[in-house]
């Protein structure tokens, strides 16, 4: 295989990074596990070059323009400008992200002269594009202004508007603050600034929401202050029925107001502008976004157009997006119907996730693919790996070792979706062109899911040449209950790269 030089590596990796039994207790069937991995494991490096931080936000959050929107699950700028040299990716060349999240991998690339083309469900994804991309077209006085009039401004004594919610979010501010997000929120409405400096105002609001509120962000929910209307109705509640008080509660301190937020947020930003617009110059580039589904989306793309692609798939891990940044999503006008839909919009990776099959069949003999269609479908329904983690799974839940049956539905679906992306890329790839995805292994019911090397699997029976998997040297652990029951088995979390022939 190809050697590559990008990230320093370090050897034996078999010795700690290998999986060498997939199923706890050897309840469930592993041969085909255990033979993909021994097959891989020959690619597999472990870099001593990057950790958790560059494969997500943290890195971001000190990074000018990169930290504009808080998105936890995105990666840095570091990893995508490592990977677009490592690539050879050059000036005018095109670089796809089907999962755009936060805008990194587009981003980096439009600041390097680099076509991009990107796509996303949420809503947030498209705010934050267009603020970030128009960093070179911000009038530096207007925001100046913006700001020193945000910074005068009050709430008036008889105004009694509150900021929409839905049910995940009732409750989720004090009384005031819920009023000052409508406020401003109808003040950057009827102002007379231009276009993107109210787009950068709606961004900023976005981003103070948080911190001016009850809840903290929390894998795959919020977490709420004890001082919030749910958890004060939640300890009475346990009161009167006789349970214990909650031991674990959050506990925010001082909440911000929203004007103190929203100023500093849009400060922040107006530095990075500043600096931005004094130091780097406009390119040519094209960014090309789309608020949709890739799986919908990627088939109507022409072929061979591609010089790489780098992304980060929401991972296998039950995470609910639509749960986490609920807030971001009732303030952009998202009912409680619309939250639901937008759920079932995304990658399976959740146990509320339907079945997406006869919508992608659908999708595809309407753009008369359906020889396209039958085809993946073959992949999918023929591969050993899959097969064996499905029938695992379903003994499993029969056992009573997995306590949501959501998790079967949710897992088969994931990789079927994620191998009618892979497909759709090796379509739109030029020859030679990588492909780097960035994912985590899981773990459910004690049966080790190997979500790089599956994955390298598939994107191999569709035409992809493998060429390597870099793990990390720090591995995940799995979740208390699991360990309790099955023990711990170290999960790694990996960036895969393939290159069309």
């Amino acid at each position: 295989m190809e050697q590559l030089s990008l990230f320093d590596i370090s050897p034996q990796a078999s010795e700690r990074w290998q999986v060498d039994n997939f199923s706890a207790d050897n309840f469930g069937q592993q041969s085909a596990r255990m033979n993909l991995e021994q097959k891989f494991i020959e690619i597999m490096v472990v870099s001593n070059d990057f950790n958790r931080r560059s494969v997500s936000y943290q890195l971001s959050k000190n990074d000018c323009l990169h930290r504009w929107l808080k998105y936890k699950e995105g990666f840095s700028a570091d990893l995508v400008k490592r990977l677009l040299k490592e690539f050879n990716i050059q000036v005018g060349d095109t670089v796809l992200d089907p999962f755009v999240g936060s805008g990194t991998t587009s981003l980096v690339c439009k600041m390097r002269g680099i076509n991009s083309i990107g796509f996303d469900v949420l809503p947030m994804s498209k705010i934050a594009i267009e603020a970030k991309q128009s960093v070179f077209d911000y009038d530096l006085s207007e925001i100046k202004r913006l700001i020193s009039e945000i910074e005068n401004l009050s709430l008036p004594e008889n105004y009694d508007r509150r900021t929409e919610y839905v049910t995940i979010t009732d409750g989720a501010y004090p009384d005031t603050t819920a009023k000052e997000i409508a406020f401003f929120t109808d003040w950057n409405n009827k102002t007379g600034y231009s276009k993107v400096a109210k787009n950068l105002v709606t961004l900023c609001m976005l981003n103070s929401l948080e911190k001016v509120s009850y809840t903290a962000k929390d894998g795959q929910f919020l977490r709420w202050d004890y001082r919030s209307k749910k958890m004060i109705e939640s300890a009475k509640y346990r009161e009167r029925n006789g349970k214990t008080p909650l031991v674990i509660r959050l506990d925010k301190g001082n909440l911000p107001s929203l004007k103190q937020s929203l100023s500093d947020e849009l400060n922040s930003v107006y530095g990075d502008i500043l600096s931005i617009q004094r130091n780097s110059r406009p390119t040519e580039s094209k960014l090309q976004f789309v608020e949709g589904n890739a799986l919908h989306e990627l088939p109507k793309l022409e072929s061979n157009i591609l010089s790489g692609v780098i992304t980060s798939p929401p991972y296998c891990n039950r995470y609910d997006y639509t749960r986490t940044y609920a807030l971001e999503l009732a303030y952009l006008g998202i009912t409680d119907d619309k939250i639901k839909r937008l759920r079932q919009e995304l990658l399976s990776c959740t146990v509320e996730n339907k079945p997406k099959i006869d919508c992608i069949r659908g999708n595809y003999i309407a753009l008369g693919k359906e020889d396209d269609f039958n085809r993946i479908m073959q992949i999918i329904d023929g591969n050993k790996t899959l097969s064996e983690i499905n029938h695992s799974l379903t003994e499993r839940s029969k056992n009573g070792d997995i306590n949501n049956k959501g998790v079967l539905r949710m897992v088969d679906g994931y990789f079927t979706e994620l191998t009618f992306i892979y497909a759709e890329l090796f379509r739109l790839c030029k020859s030679g062109a990588k492909v780097a995805f960035v994912n985590d292994n899981v773990r459910y019911g004690g049966e080790v899911i190997s979500v790089d090397f599956i994955s390298t699997e598939l994107a191999e029976q569709i035409g992809f040449k493998p060429v390597k998997v870099y793990s990390l040297k720090q591995q995940k652990g799995n979740s208390s209950q699991q360990m309790a029951k099955f023990g711990r088995v170290p999960l790694r979390k990996s960036i895969t790269v393939w290159e069309k022939p």
